[in-house]
């Protein structure tokens, strides 16, 4: 088997059971909550910790460094931790200190930062954006065939027994990392700080890369809210608990086509113009929702459409850090991209839960949501995207 060929199956592998462990959290929220006898907020307040430490460059950053292998292994492990420890958190510390702390540092070694800069390493340019979208549509597939089954356990057995089993699948994965080729001789530690700083200078001297910022952000803002609280939110509407896993489920399925469909366009078009579409559609999608009555047909209606556009900015954005900065460096500066977009899940998940408790209704967020959207569809027009040190040109669509 081909080196790239291996290192895209086991990322696929890798990341379907980490992000579909992680988009099933939603379900957790109202037994939990019932269990510590707390508002949302609590939970929320978790979650938020959990992405702000889920973005953190850092294992990016250690992956460039010692390889992915390691990083991988140790994050899959400090998973089912993670997932042990909620199972007998009996106090809101302790949710934060495994929902949140535990998970959200596992979930940084073993998702897109550190898959996507290991195979763009092993794959060429003109293949690097659909290859991640081969990844990240794995990812999504996760979310399909974990979800329900979560659900499903969850009435089954019991959430904390559903914990036990989750934890024992995600150390399943650490065996993987092997699939990774071996770090090769690491460079002394001054030639690395000094490289990632003059490469970071670089960035952050880039309108583009700020720009890439701000418009992830607002992609995590979307997803985090969404995966969350959208659940209870069909639960106040009187839906049953299994058309909200259907729902995210359906989410995973269509995000299947639309990461994998955008990451072939990003080889082909433009990936800023993509990325304005995305944004945009993604506004429209969500004020529509707001505007029909919440029922069975249109809770999963909205999941298929919003599910297309879920997570296809993943391939078209960290292709674009690729295609200006190159792929040396990209789980670094994608890494720190990501960190944006973990910021505004921060802020998505938070102020579900806060804004919930405070006036018993998610509306405020919603519309904010669709503000967010049609301000990255703006911010990502102006981008220049031709890779440093080329002449701009007028290019084609």
């Amino acid at each position: 088997m081909k080196q790239s060929t291996l290192v895209i199956l086991v990322s696929a592998v890798i990341v379907a059971v980490s992000m579909g462990a992680r988009q099933s959290f939603g379900l957790f929220l109202q037994p939990v909550t019932d269990a510590l006898s707390t508002g949302r907020e609590t939970f929320s307040l978790a979650m938020a910790l959990q992405n702000i430490l889920f973005g953190l460059p850092v294992a990016g950053i250690l992956a460039d460094r010692i390889g992915p292998r390691r990083v991988v292994a140790g994050g899959a492990l400090l998973y089912a931790a993670g997932f042990a420890l909620l199972a007998a958190a009996s106090t809101p510390w302790l949710t934060y200190l495994s929902l949140g702390a535990l998970v959200g540092l596992a979930l940084s070694a073993t998702s897109y930062v550190v898959l996507l800069g290991a195979v763009a390493r092993v794959v060429p340019a003109e293949k690097r954006a659909s290859s991640f979208g081969l990844v990240t549509a794995a990812g999504s597939f996760g979310t399909f065939a974990v979800v329900p089954l979560i659900q499903w356990l969850i009435q089954t057995v019991s959430w904390q027994a559903t914990l036990l089993y989750g934890a024992a699948v995600v150390a399943a994965i650490a065996p993987f990392a092997l699939g990774f080729p071996r770090a090769s001789q690491a460079p002394r530690a001054s030639d690395i700080e000094d490289s990632f700083s003059r490469h970071l200078s670089r960035a952050g001297r880039h309108s583009g890369y700020l720009l890439l910022n701000a418009g992830f952000f607002v992609c995590g803002f979307h997803v985090a809210f969404i995966a969350t609280h959208l659940p209870p939110y069909l639960a106040d509407h009187g839906l049953p608990e299994m058309i909200a896993a259907t729902a995210l489920a359906l989410v995973g399925l269509f995000n299947m086509g639309g990461s994998w469909l955008f990451g072939r366009l990003g080889d082909r078009y433009r990936k800023k113009y993509l990325l304005s579409f995305l944004y945009l559609a993604r506004a429209l999608v969500i004020s529509g929702f707001l505007v029909v009555p919440v029922t069975t047909a249109t809770a999963l209606v909205f999941a298929c459409a919003i599910g297309f556009l879920w997570l296809a900015t993943v391939p078209l954005t960290s292709g674009m850090v690729a295609q200006i900065f190159g792929p040396a460096r990209l789980s670094s500066l994608y890494g720190i991209v990501f960190f944006s977009h973990q910021v505004g899940g921060f802020l998505g998940v938070w102020l579900g839960g806060r804004i919930h408790d405070a006036t018993g209704s998610y509306d405020a967020v919603w519309i904010g949501a669709i503000v967010l959207g049609v301000a990255a569809a703006v911010v990502h027009l102006p981008i220049r995207d031709m890779a440093l040190g080329e002449v701009p040109a007028t290019a084609s669509a």
